[in-house]
């Protein structure tokens, strides 16, 4: 006894509550600061379409009539300014959560007005933004590094791609702090270059300034053949809108707004000099030329493939980013299990989780390994962004309706528009399907269905009653407690709990406690684990619930902290000995006052559906679902920071459907009758 108090009190420093605040440039000002971090994270994927766009439009340049070039110019210019500038920039930035954006904010914020219907929209939004992971890297970087081919025709282009995205990808467990701070300069460079290469062409043709006319494009959709058809390729202008609204907590509206009012005049500007360049008179692409690089004159090309290589570098880099946080949201939100996230920075919206990390990059590999050139990928870019964008109009309206009941009129009218003009273009993209748009729509189904399952079991299991009032399952523990036929199983029981609250307990812990052999110990805890948004700092709280012999922990521990539980468990122990609140002595007569420490052990708990329940067949797929999701995560000893020596799991049958009853029939049996 006298050795372990020692022992603890020679390490009782450690227990002292530290918090370190770590400053960082603040993006929710609008500040020159703000305005290039926001260039380099929000507008990399809505900034780099112009190097795809117009050689989607004309198909390789095979299409240059000028009624098609002005009505396919005047329909970009016009969904950049409808879908891009009024939806996302003005209606979207506003339906904050907190400073958040987003279509789980969205959810979030109309989760609270219990509104059922609104998770699917929800888990569509996410599987097709999961989808357009897959596309986004691989089309981005290659329609840059094709320009090579302008310099060197015969260079092998997907070794190049391959490589920068496997270093893309491999870099993210590092962080980019450092590279970060480059991401708004290069922007700066990239958009000066789109505006420089389209103000130069269109001044050799001033005539198509007039397709700022909409009447254009509906002479595209209405009159020319193939205008409603080619409509899937112009949407590709305004892939990359719904992270102006996603990366709103990262940036600020402010710096969003400011930003958006000169990037979307550069972009527009180089647009209008790809059209001029179109309606040159003996325009034509040479063989593996695309219309953009077509523009840049041939002293530029070296300098063009390098920022451009560059800008889609970081529209990958921030599209990676953007799906780390999605995914974050969506676990937080228990709509997918836990993974393992970790913090290369001192800032909390730098994550990086490797599970996702690993899973895009071979996604990314498998896209180039199919479609191999740009040209080609972007048969399959497109269809998933714009059922998003179909989703996000949804719950964007709902939530309106509810903010401003007397204005309902009003915002259906607006977003009636939005959403029959995002279906114009849906429809469109359907014509893609054969040709590539087959591999994004396997995908955001696929995604969908596992979102959708896993989401149906947890329903299943949240069905049951999850937590009881504590003051019924103390008497229980006393009776254990002293029943001295039950042999002590340690000195030191630790149920990790879910439970918030002192004054509830897990039924699963419950479960464990009493229904197979009690477990009986010298004090039993209750330990609940919750992660503080400031990166440094541990803090705890001890709630007693039997004297000596039962307490609630909340422990509260910055993200950046090792969860070292064990220990952290053993230095508010010594605490409590060295206040008098426990006397430090084993529980086991043999070792006591011999041994330097006191046995711990840790129970962590692993539900399942109990063997007699009377599932239906969709709820046997749910349950499939659910433990295929759950072994992509982390283990109930990992996700609560326990080392796997000290711990054992304990498998709780759960009751989530109805039961069998099944009759049985005693025959006579005369039981008093000798053998």
């Amino acid at each position: 006894m006298e050795m372990f108090v020692r022992k603890c009190k020679k390490g009782i420093t450690s227990t002292k509550i530290f918090t370190t605040t770590m400053s960082h440039v603040s993006t929710q000002k609008i500040s020159l600061a703000g305005f290039l971090i926001t260039l380099g994270i929000v507008f990399g994927d809505i900034g780099t379409s112009p190097l795809y766009v117009f050689q989607a439009i004309t198909d390789g340049g095979k299409h240059l009539s000028e009624p098609f070039i002005l009505g396919a110019l005047s329909s970009v210019i016009w969904t950049l300014i409808l879908l891009a500038t009024v939806k996302y920039i003005y209606f979207a930035l506003n339906a904050d959560n907190k400073g958040e954006g987003g279509i789980f904010a969205l959810f979030a914020l109309l989760k609270k007005k219990n509104i059922k219907w609104i998770i699917i929209p929800a888990l569509i939004g996410c599987a097709t933004l999961m989808a357009d992971g897959f596309i986004t890297p691989a089309i981005s970087i290659s329609s840059a590094v094709e320009g090579v081919n302008n310099i060197f025709p015969e260079m092998p282009i997907i070794p190049i791609v391959v490589t920068i995205i496997v270093i893309l990808f491999v870099i993210q467990q590092f962080g980019t702090a450092a590279i970060g701070k480059m991401f708004g300069p290069v922007m700066i460079i990239w958009f000066a270059f789109l505006g420089y290469l389209g103000f130069v062409n269109v001044l050799h043709n001033t005539s198509v300034l007039q397709a700022i006319n909409p009447w254009y494009a509906y002479n595209l959709v209405a009159n020319v053949d193939g205008g409603f058809a080619v409509l899937g390729s112009v949407f590709l202008c305004t892939t990359g809108a719904e992270a102006l609204y996603s990366d709103l907590g990262h940036c600020g509206k402010g710096n969003i707004r400011l930003s958006w009012g000169l990037v979307s005049v550069l972009l527009v500007l180089n647009y209008f000099g790809q059209a001029a360049l179109c309606l040159s008179p003996d325009f034509h692409l040479a063989p593996k030329q695309t219309v953009f690089y077509a523009m840049v004159p041939k002293d530029l090309i070296p300098f063009a493939v390098g920022i451009a290589t560059a800008a889609t570098i970081i529209a990958s880099q921030a599209l990676i980013t953007g799906v780390f946080t999605l995914m974050n949201e969506a676990i937080k939100l228990k709509l997918w299990t836990n993974l393992k996230v970790k913090y290369p920075s001192e800032h909390q919206g730098q994550i990086y989780i490797p599970f996702i990390n690993w899973f895009l990059m071979l996604g990314c590999l498998v896209v180039i390994a199919i479609f191999k050139r740009s040209s080609e990928m972007e048969h399959s870019y497109g269809l998933a962004i714009t059922i998003n964008m179909v989703m996000t109009s949804i719950l964007m309206a709902t939530l309106l309706f509810i903010r401003y009941p007397k204005l309902r009129v009003v915002f259906s009218t607006i977003f009636m528009i939005f959403i029959s003009i995002e279906m114009i273009f849906l429809i469109s993209n359907m014509g893609k399907i054969v040709s590539g748009g087959w591999f994004t729509l396997i995908l955001s189904i696929g995604f969908f269905l596992l979102l959708l399952l896993y989401f149906k079991a947890k329903q299943l299991r949240t069905s049951i009653t999850e937590y009881l009032p504590m003051n019924t399952v103390i008497p229980l523990i006393n009776a254990v407690r002293d029943d001295a036929d039950i042999d002590f199983e340690a000195t030191n029981l630790v149920f990790p709990t879910r439970s918030n609250s002192a004054n509830k307990l897990d039924l699963t812990v419950y479960h464990s406690l009493f229904y197979k052999k009690p477990r009986k110990a010298g004090t039993i805890w209750f330990l609940h684990l919750d992660i503080l948004n400031e990166p440094w700092g541990v803090h705890y709280s001890v709630h007693q619930i039997i004297d000596k012999r039962c307490y609630y922990v909340t422990l509260q521990m910055g993200f950046k902290e090792e969860h070292r539980i064990e220990y952290m468990m053993r230095k508010i122990y010594c605490k409590m000995i060295d206040k008098g609140e426990l006397s430090g002595q084993s529980v086991f007569q043999s070792v006591r006052g011999k041994l330097d420490q006191v046995d711990f052990k840790f129970i962590v708990l692993n539900s399942r559906v109990a063997m007699d329940n009377q599932l239906t067949p969709f709820q046997k797929l749910c349950v499939r679902s659910y433990r295929f999701v759950k072994s992509t995560g982390l283990s109930p000893a990992e996700d609560f920071g326990l080392d796997k020596t000290n711990v054992v799991v304990d498998y709780i049958p759960i009751t989530v459907a109805k039961q069998v009853d099944q009759e049985l029939i005693e025959d006579f049996e005369n039981y008093s009758q000798k053998i």
